[in-house]
């Protein structure tokens, strides 16, 4: 990786209540295709600005054209028929729950209908004075599209289905290559997920053994980030809707295998916002060769970490991986699904955004 970006941003920002509504009005047929990616392109003209604005070393496009951050192979891919996958419980801060289920289901081949992220970074780079991220989904989030006994025809197993995922996402890096882009981000939350023994039991019933995910699970994800002059990214999602999670719990029993087996992952992107993150200790188990970007400022919650206390935890990081490879980030996005947007407003967000910057520069002094 050549040079590092101490101030780093995770990829979905809020969507402005204005391209909410031009989105609505283009699906009721309200206005032409033309005149709403004149919207959209003005709502990514502003979330550029905004990441600017506030420090950050790298900025994504916001996530502004997608429905979430999961379209890559949820919706633009064919092999799949339009009926819900495996529930996926996710948790609030109150207690309350709520299950999420994959909308569609793998019945045949996957096969991509058309690379999403071409347009995103041709435009963002464009307009933006730092380097652009562009962010896509790890082949094994398809875990809660597997059905035993309706995508079985068409393969082997739910392996076997995530090496053509692989194959999908890393022709389209490939593709993002070629246009110049240097830097790619796989969005996790199947491995940062795995953490929770109701998550891992979840994948088990579906015939997906932790024990195989976290060997041969994670040298697929490890194969997608194979491409020459790409740094790559691995952000390690424990679940992000409405300010709901789906897993708590350290990265103890995941890193030996997750840092130690990931030899083409440059950036780990930890989530460490509050006590279900766990301890820093595992982060020893980080090669000295790699990058480690701590998620301390909540995308989920309003409140409005103090300086002082994200500085100080950065210094505890420190003793497990040197300071000059630690970044700071928020610990998710803040709209990982449009309609799921995080509870809190767009004043929080670039508040959240200008901490980041502002905490970075005290630290690392660029």
């Amino acid at each position: 990786m050549t040079g590092i970006h101490h101030a780093e941003v995770v990829g979905s920002l809020l969507r402005p209540h204005y391209l909410s509504q031009a989105r609505a009005a283009l699906d009721a047929g309200r206005i032409e295709p033309h005149e709403f990616k004149q919207i959209e392109d003005r709502a990514v003209d502003q979330g550029i600005a905004l990441q600017e604005a506030c420090g950050l070393d790298v900025i994504t496009d916001g996530e502004l054209r997608r429905f979430s951050f999961l379209d890559q192979l949820l919706a633009e891919v064919d092999g799949v028929t339009e009926r819900p996958g495996a529930g996926v419980t996710f948790h609030g801060a109150g207690g309350e729950t709520w299950d999420w289920h994959a909308p569609i289901t793998v019945t045949g081949k996957l096969r991509p209908r058309r690379m999403l992220t071409l347009e995103e970074f041709s435009y963002a780079r464009g307009r933006a004075r730092v380097p652009v991220k562009v962010t896509l989904p790890s082949p094994l989030v398809m875990y809660s599209a597997w059905s035993p006994e309706l995508s079985a025809p068409s393969y082997r197993d739910a392996y076997e289905m995530f090496g053509d995922a692989a194959t999908i996402i890393r022709d389209e890096v490939h593709a993002l290559a070629r246009l110049g882009c240097t830097y790619v981000q796989l969005d996790s939350p199947d491995l940062g997920t795995l953490v929770d023994p109701e998550n891992r039991e979840l994948r088990e019933s579906l015939g997906m053994p932790t024990e195989r995910t976290l060997s041969e699970g994670v040298d697929i994800i490890n194969s997608v980030a194979d491409v020459p002059g790409v740094t790559f990214g691995l952000h390690l999602c424990k679940g992000n809707y409405q300010s709901k999670w789906i897993a708590s719990g350290g990265y103890d029993d995941t890193a030996e295998a997750i840092f130690g087996r990931m030899n083409n992952i440059d950036v780990f992107l930890l989530e460490y916002d509050d006590e279900r993150s766990g301890t820093f200790e595992p982060l020893a188990k980080v090669p000295d060769d790699k990058v480690v970007v701590l998620g301390l400022i909540s995308s989920k919650s309003t409140e409005i970490e103090p300086v002082e206390e994200i500085t100080a935890r950065v210094s505890e990081a420190a003793k497990y991986v040197g300071l000059e490879r630690l970044a700071i980030s928020t610990q998710c996005g803040f709209a990982s699904v449009s309609i799921g947007a995080n509870l809190i407003g767009e004043d929080t967000q670039q508040r959240k955004l200008e901490l980041v910057g502002e905490v970075a520069r005290s630290i690392w002094a660029r």
